[in-house]
């Protein structure tokens, strides 16, 4: 670089730089206009000069750059498992605090009720005689002796079909019932409430109901064939109510089953003849029961097996733990003992189902791709047949539900993995940076969805091959994840203005991609067609109304003159654009040196009528069949319509032969060309082109006649 060059980069990469200052200085120093455009060539210079080094530097800095954007890459990935490993250490260490302060409580409650028996249920007693004083009608529920309180409170009840508070109500919970007493408007002395029901405990079932604001903090009681929902005053109460709930029910099932059990030895020795075959069959299992031996090790330590082999995530063993004791107790009776290594086991089965669960949710990490959710779905559905629900059952609704609870693991699979899925495939289409040129960016985008498509369906059939019954959700889904491309497809191709060649050929290469998918069985071409026919239609339409205003400007400067092309060059163009659209012999309508015996207005449309039906056979399918044929139709009868008007204004014979010539071109040779290439694209002859080429003949006419076009 030269001293000058030097001395201006300087001056330009200095921090008191003023360009207002330094033009008006260089303005008044300069003599002329060739001083300001050599100073300009300088600056010029020194801007290649810098580019180019900027180009270089990164050239040479290239390979790290690379590198530092793997590091990157990996960094993101070790965060990603990091947290993830934080987030179950943090819930391990929550559900064995949990298990902790529970196991303290239930021992101290037991400490409590082993030094004070008598006392508590008497104080117990009197809390509920003096509450139900204030009940009116409610003074016969203290006739049944033991019966005592365990937990009352507030609550508003609402309506089951519409979500609408009804009344506010107290609820008694009893260790035997629930009573259900409403408030009273006019208040009697002490009297608060009114009776309003009386639930035995095991006579219904306690549903939590999901928060969906502004309805939340409620839970549902369900007796056949009603039920009924309540409202407590924030979540915490809502929590005890469920808890406080669940524990009364599961005491009053165990102490009934106890004495049920001490008064069978006390029971009269006469023989009783039972016509129920289930008290029987719980006879017979009672009394072979005590040959289930629940004493070997492996059944003693299982639950803290269970619990080590979901802290450490080995899904695969707890699963072959479940399954070695359903195995092992399948033929044996079921007896108090082995009921409650049932309870325990459960609680385990629900939380290893909880974190397959979370395996498989949206919101974990998408970037395993399909393969990464295998583990999980397999581990699920060999979780089915290894529930115990059905040893919990207390009521009619657990009834109904559990052969659903136990049939529906593989469904609940399915459906998990399909909703990872398409969150993946969203992701990535979201994540899909927008290029400047449309089929670029269509190129991408259908690499993208059909490549994860296919590998989703691979994986499908991995994972559920033994369950044809799911293979028609993966379908369902499939045309619910096309929706999604279509919607980006659209936004980008449609939405943009883009021109209709472009259109056609972004509808193309989705259309192959479609085709590919054949390979595995699955057919989306018609959901494909059935979802873009809106925008197809809207497009054609649209160029079709753009080709009649340009045509129809280009007749109201029709001058009827041959065409000169100037060059042999041009001429040559145009007898190669001639022959790209498949109009055939057109060497006759040129003349010596570079003349066209043909008018401009008719060259143009000729070119721009060819080039719409070329498009819009790549557009086409069986649904846009007569949009097609009426644009085609529409665009026709503005030429021909022109050439008859011309022809019957016309005077001058010289230019009317020459107009004759324009409209036996249309007439005979580009007319039979639409309709040979229409045939040849749909498959089957247009007549309404038959019969508007028929329609419009031209007839041989004296010069001095009108009538040109029949």
């Amino acid at each position: 670089m030269t001293e000058t060059g030097n001395r201006l980069r300087k001056l330009l990469e200095s921090p008191n730089f003023d360009p207002q200052n330094y033009v008006k200085q260089l303005s008044q120093q300069s003599d002329g206009d060739r001083d300001l455009q050599e100073h300009r060539q300088k600056i010029q210079n020194l801007a290649d000069e810098t580019a180019q080094n900027l180009k270089k530097n990164v050239y040479k800095n290239y390979r790290q750059f690379i590198e530092t954007a793997k590091e990157i890459s990996y960094l993101e990935s070790e965060m990603y498992q990091l947290s993830h490993i934080l987030t179950e250490q943090k819930s391990i260490m929550e559900s064995i605090t949990q298990a902790l302060l529970s196991t303290d409580k239930d021992e101290t409650s037991k400490e409590m009720q082993a030094a004070f028996p008598k006392e508590t249920e008497e104080l117990k007693q009197r809390t509920l005689t003096s509450l139900l004083e204030k009940v009116e009608g409610g003074k016969n529920i203290m006739d049944t002796p033991g019966r005592h309180l365990v937990y009352n409170g507030d609550l508003v009840e609402f309506d089951v079909d519409n979500m609408s508070p009804i009344q506010k109500v107290h609820a008694f919970l009893m260790n035997d019932c629930l009573l259900i007493a409403t408030w009273l408007p006019n208040r009697r002395g002490t009297v608060k409430y009114k009776y309003n029901a009386l639930y035995d405990l095991e006579s219904f079932a306690v549903v939590n109901v999901k928060d969906n604001p502004p309805m939340k903090d409620m839970f549902k009681i369900l007796m056949f064939p009603e039920s009924r929902i309540f409202q407590a005053e924030n979540s915490k109460i809502k929590k005890e109510w469920l808890e406080i709930l669940d524990e009364t029910k599961k005491n009053k099932v165990t102490k009934d089953h106890h004495k049920k059990e001490e008064e069978a030895p006390t029971s009269p020795v006469r023989a009783e003849v039972s016509t129920n075959p289930f008290e029987q069959e719980d006879e017979e299992s009672a009394v072979a029961g005590e040959s289930v031996d629940l004493g070997l090790e492996w059944i003693q330590e299982l639950p803290e097996d269970l619990d080590v082999c979901i802290a450490q995530r080995d899904f695969e063993g707890a699963v072959d733990l479940l399954d070695k004791l359903n195995e092992y107790l399948r033929d044996q009776p079921v007896t108090q003992r082995v009921k409650e290594l049932r309870l325990k086991v459960d609680e385990r089965v629900r939380q290893l189902t909880e974190v397959l669960v979370f395996e498989l949710s949206p919101d974990r990490s998408l970037r395993g791709g399909p393969k990464a959710t295998r583990r999980a779905v397999s581990q699920l559905i060999r979780l089915g047949p290894t529930c115990f629900l059905s040893s919990l059952i207390e009521n009619w609704v657990i009834i109904l539900c559990t052969g659903i609870l136990l049939s529906c693991q593989s469904t609940k699979a399915c459906e998990l993995f399909l909703k990872n899925r398409a969150a993946a495939v969203q992701t990535a289409i979201r994540q899909l940076r927008i290029e400047g040129a449309t089929l670029l960016y269509i190129h991408k985008l259908c690499n993208i969805f059909f490549t994860s498509l296919l590998e989703t369906a691979k994986e499908f059939a991995m994972d559920f091959a033994g369950n044809t019954g799911c293979y028609s959700a993966f379908v369902v889904w499939s045309k619910s994840a096309m929706g999604m491309f279509v919607d980006a497809f659209s936004k980008q191709v449609f939405d943009s203005k883009e021109s209709l060649s472009t259109a056609a050929e972004c509808v193309k290469v989705a259309k192959e991609h479609c085709r590919q998918l054949t390979e595995i069985g699955l057919d989306l071409t018609f959901t494909l067609q059935s979802l873009l026919v809106k925008d197809i239609k809207a497009a054609l339409l649209s160029y079709n109304d753009i080709i009649i205003e340009a045509t129809k400007h280009r007749n109201s400067e029709e001058m009827w003159r041959r065409m000169n092309l100037m060059t042999p060059e041009a001429l040559a163009k145009l007898k190669d654009e001639m022959r790209g659209c498949g109009i055939g012999g057109f060497e006759q309508y040129t003349g010596d040196d570079c003349w066209v015996n043909l008018s401009y207005t008719i060259v143009a449309f000729t070119k721009q009528m060819m080039s719409f039906l070329e498009e819009g056979l790549k557009l086409y399918f069986s649904e846009l069949h007569m949009v097609l044929l009426e644009s085609l139709r529409e665009i026709i009868l503005v030429a021909v319509q022109h050439v008859d008007y011309s022809l019957r204004c016309e005077q001058d014979p010289e230019k009317k032969a020459f107009i004759m010539q324009n409209a036996s071109f249309l007439h005979d040779t580009v007319l039979p060309v639409v309709e040979r290439r229409f045939e040849e694209g749909v498959g089957k002859p247009a007549k309404q082109l038959q019969d508007l080429r028929k329609s419009t003949r031209p007839v041989r006419i004296n010069p001095e006649s009108t009538i040109s076009m029949v």
